[in-house]
C-alpha cells in the first residue's frame, strides 16, 4: 500500500491539528485553519494535506500532498463527499515519521475556542481513535443508526468522523485502515454509506468518547444549547453551511466572518450578503425552540457526563 507524503515544509512539532480537503472545500480549510493557528501560537503543528489539489498558503500552516494510490476509488461518495473524504483514514499512514498524535478535523468547522495543544495529549487508553459521539446518539445514545441496520450489526456507540483525534502508533499497529479498506472490498457501498459508516462498521464502539464541544454538531435541533455549552469547535453537518446559506437559520456572525477572510483571502469566491434577518423564519424557529424544550432533559443527561472539556470515556 503506497501512501506517499509529499510537504512544503517540515515538520516542527510531535502533534498536530490536520484538514484534509480536495477542490473548493480547501478555502474553508485555510478558514478553519488559520483559526487554529491564531489559538495555539505555534504550540502544535497545524497542517492542510490534500490529495493532489494545490494547498491556499495560510501563515503558520504546513501544506501537504497526500497520494493514496486510488486505494479509496469506488468507496462510497455523494453530492458533498468525494474520494477525499476518505483521505482521513490515510493520514496515521502518512505523517507516521513526523506525528504521535493528529487531530483530524473537517474543513467545515468554525473554531471559537480551546486548547489543542491540551486536547493532543489526553489519555485515550488502547484505543487507535477518540473522537465525539455522532449527534443521532445524543439524546438517545442506545439507538441503532442506519448503516448498522443495513450491515446487520449490533448497536454500539457511533462517532461522528468530523472530528478523529488519532493515536498514530495506535491506529498502525490496530491496522484500522487495513480492516476499513477489507470491510469496503467485502460490502457494496451503498449498503455500507459513506466515510464515517465505514469507520463506524470497522471500529463498532471500539473508540474512546470526546465531550461534544469539541465537535458540537450544528442542527437545527442543537444549536441553541451550544450558546450555553460553549463548544470550542461547531460543526456544519448537512448542507446549511455560513457561507452559502442565507436562509435566516444560521447567526450571521458566522456567514460574516467566512466574508471577512475570503474578501482578504479569496477575493474570486466571495461570500454574499446577509440574506434574511435572524429570526425571519419564524416557521423554523419555532420548531427548533419546539424541539429544544422536549429534548432538555436529555440533553442535560448528555452533557453531564462530561463534567469538563478533557474527559474522556474510555
Amino acid at each position: 500500500m503506497a501512501i506517499v507524503l509529499t510537504a512544503a515544509t517540515p515538520a516542527r512539532a510531535d502533534r498536530a491539528v490536520v484538514f484534509a480537503a480536495d477542490g473548493n472545500y480547501l478555502r474553508f480549510a485555510a478558514f478553519a485553519a488559520a483559526q487554529v493557528v491564531a489559538l495555539t501560537r505555534g504550540a502544535v503543528d497545524v497542517c492542510i494535506c490534500s490529495p493532489g489539489d494545490a494547498v491556499p498558503e495560510v501563515a503558520g500552516v504546513r501544506a501537504c500532498r497526500v497520494a493514496t494510490g486510488g486505494i479509496f476509488a469506488g468507496l462510497g461518495q455523494d453530492a458533498r463527499r468525494t474520494e477525499a473524504a476518505y483521505l482521513r483514514l490515510a493520514l496515521p499512514a502518512a505523517l507516521s515519521g513526523d506525528y504521535g498524535r493528529i487531530l483530524y478535523m473537517d474543513a467545515d468547522v468554525f473554531v471559537q475556542g480551546g486548547d489543542f495543544a491540551a486536547l493532543l495529549g489526553v489519555d485515550i487508553g488502547p484505543h487507535p481513535v477518540a473522537a465525539v459521539r455522532d449527534n443521532m446518539q445524543w439524546r438517545t445514545p442506545g439507538r441503532v443508526v442506519p448503516s448498522f441496520r443495513r450491515l446487520g450489526l449490533d448497536a454500539a456507540k457511533v462517532c461522528n468522523s468530523g472530528v478523529l483525534l488519532m493515536d498514530v502508533a495506535a491506529w498502525r499497529e490496530q491496522e484500522v485502515l487495513e480492516r476499513c479498506l477489507a470491510f469496503a472490498a467485502g460490502h457494496p457501498p451503498e449498503r455500507i454509506g459513506l466515510d464515517q459508516d465505514l469507520l463506524n462498521a470497522v471500529l463498532h464502539g471500539g473508540w474512546a468518547e470526546l465531550s461534544p464541544v469539541w465537535n458540537w454538531q450544528y442542527t437545527w435541533a442543537s444549536r441553541l444549547f451550544e450558546a450555553m455549552a460553549g463548544a470550542n469547535v461547531v460543526h456544519f453537518i448537512g448542507p446549511r453551511k455560513p457561507w452559502s446559506h442565507d436562509g435566516g437559520e444560521l447567526p450571521l456572525r458566522f456567514r460574516r466572518a467566512y466574508r471577512a477572510y475570503f474578501a482578504e483571502h479569496f477575493p474570486d469566491a466571495p461570500v454574499g450578503d446577509d440574506g434574511l434577518a435572524p429570526m425571519a423564519n419564524r416557521a423554523f424557529w419555532a420548531k427548533a425552540i419546539g424541539k429544544h424544550l422536549l429534548s432538555m432533559g436529555k440533553m442535560s443527561a448528555y452533557l453531564e457526563r462530561f463534567p469538563t472539556e478533557f474527559t474522556v470515556i474510555r
